[in-house]
């Protein structure tokens, strides 16, 4: 796998390549916190971690996007195939917090009008 550039352009050889899915619990729903890349090697991490928060029904998963450092086609379709997965039933997926870099993927794709994006994270 290719080694993405840090902001200061070097290689980020001392960044853990993957993902880590943090799952956290809140009156509404829950909260998974993404750290790391969201691309073809890990998205199989984001749908263990959506498959188990969306148990119940009606519910709203948050996905804090503060912590994405990278994400692909593959992670924004994972993504897309969760708030699809969500809508069967009546639950719903909102993206809060995501980085620069990340909000731009998703203006430029058309995603921005798929999800709620929050500026914070339900406490």
């Amino acid at each position: 796998m290719a080694q993405r550039p840090s902001k200061s352009g070097e290689p980020a050889a001392d960044r853990a390549e993957g993902l880590t899915v943090e799952i956290r619990p809140w009156a509404g729903g829950t909260v998974l916190a993404l750290l790391g890349d969201l691309d073809l090697d890990s998205i199989a991490d984001l749908r263990a971690a959506v498959d188990r928060a969306l148990t119940e029904p009606a519910t709203v998963v948050v996905v804090d996007c503060a912590g994405l450092e990278f994400c692909d086609s593959t992670g924004l379709n994972a993504l897309l195939r969760a708030k699809a997965r969500a809508a069967v039933d009546g639950s719903r997926i909102e993206l809060a917090r995501p980085r620069p870099l990340i909000l731009r993927m998703l203006e430029l794709t058309g995603a921005t009008d798929a999800f709620p994006i929050r500026d914070t994270v339900p406490a």
